[in-house]
């Protein structure tokens, strides 16, 4: 992937201020892509856009090519007509500073309940239409998810796996039984799709046109309570009586925990998925190029090779890797969709074979600043042992604690050997030394979480790697993008070439 040097931030919708609770693709998204901008960034990065389940991770999703519909913005709605100023009048008191998923679901989703309604009952011929061709055109993951999505609430939220047989295997007369008794819900499903598209695709070339790129992330696993797994048993690696995952996704232990990572989530039955001619996943990464510009791969080395834990292990300990066909597959991927911009999320423990399968491809790669000052001067996430530009270069990353948290929590000894890479006794505040750290390194893209540029601490964490609950709810208040900050931050992105070419002193 050819990559020109370039600096962006890492920020996923629902922290974006707004008046409902939770970010949305209104005012505000379109504020933040002026504030990046005006700050010479040229990548907006973002978390998967999925809608969340349990514990509200973007990494858990009950569809790999759906939209969350928290995301949509209910003031769009109110401006076509769909919602009135009196559905509005009871809102309750939303924190500014955290997401309380609760509290978002309770109060949204009655409201875009009562904008399905009205765009059924009071539609324009022309938004029919629309509506209509975007149902065509994705019916071959939208059919499946509005079904899935409809029966899973009327079975008040289960899994599908615990459904009567006859629906749950997707048997011919439940399938048609089911889709004729939740007719409503059903379209209800596939209008808040519509909807999220919408304002998706004008917010995307809102940012396409200030010279901003969408980088996207496809998590290499689906959850198991997915339409995916729902409607593709054959391609997941399940236990054919119960439905439940056979062999579990995760990691062994690594640097975030000692017992290694256990996901849940299926594995792949690749054997399959090949003999598919790779189908499911070329529509995968062709249906996210229709949302942003550049995708990464989050865990990459799930296609060199994967771990799999047995089903009924709590613990990721006892898994073993076994081999996946990433060779063919980028071979096919390559032939159907051309060369891709596709970013490698290569952490953690990785081999010889897997930077081949990196390479081979020319995906760029991932260097995260968090991890370079605990060993020698070896260490290759240490800027000078950087051997090509073709990378992206992190402060730190969704799962890490901010800068200055992650500093703070270091014992004095380990602070000192950051300072003295640095070459500063008392630094301009380390969040704003390790990103000109960024900036200044080979690498052709540079990424920091906003929390990083706004300073903050633990309390601007976005996710814990283990943990179920509590995570993905950080916000940030609309005062914090001062013209200070963009100042700031546009000077040193001069100062270090990554500012948009046609930029001149």
């Amino acid at each position: 992937m050819d990559l020109s040097r370039a600096s962006g931030i890492l920020l996923h919708p629902t922290s974006l201020p707004g008046r409902f609770g939770i970010g949305e693709l209104g005012p505000e998204a379109y504020r933040f892509i002026d504030f990046l901008a005006e700050s010479y960034q040229q990548v907006w990065q973002i978390l998967p856009l999925g809608p969340t389940g349990f514990g509200n991770s973007p990494y858990l999703s009950y569809s790999a090519l759906a939209g969350n519909p928290l995301l949509i913005d209910l003031e769009w709605l109110h401006s076509e007509g769909l919602l009135a100023e009196e559905d509005f009048g009871l809102l309750p008191e939303f924190g500014c500073d955290r997401v309380n998923y609760d509290l978002v679901y309770e109060t949204k989703l009655p409201l875009l309940n009562q904008a399905s309604l009205n765009f059924r009952a009071k539609a324009s011929p022309s938004q029919r239409e629309a509506f209509e061709q975007f149902c065509q055109v994705h019916s071959y993951w939208l059919d499946d998810y509005a079904l899935f999505m409809a029966i899973k609430e009327a079975h008040d939220g289960a899994s599908w796996h615990t459904w009567d047989e006859e629906i749950a295997k997707r048997s011919t007369t439940a399938i048609a039984k089911w889709q004729s008794r939740l007719s409503e819900e059903i379209f209800r499903h596939k209008y808040l799709q519509f909807e999220f598209y919408r304002q998706w695709s004008e917010l995307k070339n809102y940012a396409n046109e200030k010279g901003i790129k969408i980088f996207g992330d496809i998590p290499i696993y689906v959850a198991h309570d997915s339409a995916d797994v729902w409607a593709h048993p054959d391609i997941f690696c399940l236990d054919k009586e119960t439905g439940e995952p056979a062999l579990m996704a995760g990691v062994p232990p690594d640097y975030f925990s000692e017992t290694g990572q256990l996901w849940g989530n299926p594995v792949y039955n690749w054997e399959q998925i090949q003999k598919n001619n790779f189908k499911w996943w070329i529509q995968r990464f062709k249906a996210t190029l229709e949302y942003v510009d550049i995708i990464r791969i989050d865990h990459f080395r799930g296609f060199e090779s994967f771990w799999a834990v047995p089903q009924g292990e709590k613990v990721a300990i006892n898994g073993e890797w076994i081999e996946a066909p990433g060779i063919a597959f980028f071979e096919i991927l390559r032939e159907q969709l051309g060369k891709l911009p596709i970013v490698a999320e290569d952490l953690g423990e990785i081999t010889p074979e897997v930077e081949a399968l990196r390479d081979r491809f020319d995906f760029p790669g991932m260097k995260v600043l968090h991890f370079a000052f605990d060993s020698g001067v070896d260490n290759p996430f240490l800027p000078f042992n950087y051997t090509s530009r073709n990378c992206v270069i992190y402060t730190g990353t969704h799962d890490n604690n901010t800068t200055l948290g992650w500093f703070n929590e270091r014992s004095p000894e380990a602070q000192q050997r950051v300072l003295q890479y640095l070459g500063c006794v008392e630094p301009e505040g380390i969040n704003w030394s390790l990103t000109r750290l960024a900036l200044g390194s080979i690498a052709n893209l540079a990424i920091f979480p906003l929390q990083d540029i706004l300073g903050l601490g633990t309390e601007g964490k976005m996710n814990t790697p283990g943990k179920e609950e509590g995570n993905w709810s950080w916000r940030y208040q609309a005062s914090a993008l001062t013209p200070e900050l963009c100042q700031r931050l546009k000077d040193l992105t001069y100062l270090y070439r990554r500012a948009p070419q046609q930029i001149t002193p």
